[in-house]
């Protein structure tokens, strides 16, 4: 039995094919997520996400109006040149953008990270905050 291979034809409509895909190929890059918890308080928020192996220099923590977003990088330690049998840890950059429903005080966040874990704790604006309306009677 003789096996022949047949070259393709390059048509203008698998060319256009073949730099679609090999531009999706070079372009295609894992994107890191990260889970939250995001607290509702009588006058702030809690947030908490998990970023394991990430430190706080490499972390970028934005707050706009009722915006907050949580961008950084996680770095790999792996060497290069060395073969890996497998490499399964992620790297690279991420973010998130989570938005409130009230507008938030940037000024007064408290922000630590500790085991991993991102813990942001984010006051409402004064006029956000609930108040309580006494009634007078007559």
């Amino acid at each position: 039995m003789t096996l022949y291979i047949n070259p393709v034809r390059r048509t203008p409509r698998r060319r256009m094919l073949d730099e679609l895909m090999s531009d999706w190929e070079d372009d295609y890059s894992v994107e890191l997520t990260f889970p939250i918890d995001v607290k509702a308080e009588g006058d702030s928020f809690t947030i908490k996400a998990l970023l394991p192996g990430v430190h706080p220099e490499d972390l970028d923590i934005q707050i706009v109006n009722e915006i907050v977003t949580i961008a950084g990088e996680l770095k790999a330690d792996r060497e290069e040149g060395c073969n890996y049998l497998l490499a399964e840890r992620p790297s690279g950059r991420f973010h998130r953008v989570i938005s409130l429903p009230t507008p938030l005080d940037a000024s007064k966040v408290e922000a630590e990270l500790e085991d991993g874990v991102l813990t942001l704790r984010v006051p409402k604006t004064e006029e956000a905050k609930p108040r309580t309306i006494k009634i007078n009677r007559k």
